[in-house]
């Protein structure tokens, strides 16, 4: 008989109980906090994406790995695609359109709350991300409409911070996150839920976690955990060729105080987006 020695499989990602629960000792970006505390109005632009700030409170956030205002206004039903293109034409940019819409009686103030935030929060996620390059800031006035709540910086860094972490504990490996994804042959497939059958049904070795949320208009972080759950699972990997190197160790868990029952309440309401 001959024996035929096979290599092992490559280790699982395991969980950094260290990273955890380590409490950080700077801010995500040091930038951001002094533009907080001077008050500063304008765009802060960086390697992800930008934050808009009136008075120190970020108004707006756009990064081309998240969702924007109009698509999560416009992938439900919330409103149509054309009344969104309109506006946004006629204003010029995302807050314009909405101040108009608003105004017009067309946007429901609520829904238009619930969509911001969740805009903000997502392209907040992939701007606040550790970069290669230094952001810069352009001082000047920014659009915003006064029926949204601007969000103070370090709402948004905290949310931030919690949303890296709940991504470690579900599955610890980051390149899920940013390479082209394909699919796995576990030998016993696990159930799947609806929402996360609606993510595995495009991964076909070119679409991006990025990729996927734009295209079924849902928040970035909710198809992160998704594809987390589904790497987790044995279902989906990073394609290997393509996976980037590995990210900084996931920051400690946010720190409980007042602003933080906002997130709570809207992160329950983003989950039915």
């Amino acid at each position: 008989m001959t024996m035929v020695r096979t290599p092992p499989p490559p280790p699982l990602p395991v969980r950094d109980r260290r990273a955890e629960g380590e409490w950080g000792r700077a801010a995500l970006s040091p930038m951001l906090t002094r533009l907080a505390e001077e008050r500063a109005t304008g765009v802060l632009a960086r390697e992800h994406g930008t934050l808009h700030l009136a008075e120190g409170r970020v108004v707006h956030a756009e990064s081309p790995l998240a969702p924007g205002l109009g698509l999560l206004l416009t992938a439900h039903g919330t409103l149509a695609p054309a009344v969104w293109r309109q506006a946004a034409e006629q204003a010029g940019d995302a807050p314009g359109a909405a101040r108009l819409l608003l105004g017009a009686g067309r946007l429901a103030t609520g829904a238009l709350e619930l969509c911001h935030l969740g805009a903000v929060f997502d392209a907040g996620y992939f701007a606040l991300a550790p970069s290669s390059t230094p952001g810069h800031f352009r001082y000047g006035p920014v659009t915003a409409s006064a029926a949204l709540r601007p969000i103070p910086v370090t709402v948004l860094e905290r949310e931030t911070l919690r949303r890296r972490l709940l991504l470690h504990r579900v599955w610890p490996d980051p390149a899920t996150d940013s390479a082209p994804l394909i699919r796995a042959d576990p030998l016993s497939a696990p159930q799947v839920t609806p929402r996360q059958r609606a993510v595995l049904s495009r991964v076909n070795g070119n679409r991006t976690a990025a990729g996927i949320a734009l295209e079924l208009g849902r928040p970035a972080f909710h198809t992160l955990m998704d594809v987390r759950r589904l790497a987790a699972a044995g279902l989906i990997a990073p394609d290997p060729a393509m996976s980037p190197p590995p990210a900084h160790p996931p920051p400690p868990p946010p720190v409980t105080d007042p602003d933080i029952a906002l997130l709570k309440r809207l992160r329950d309401a983003l989950e039915a987006l």
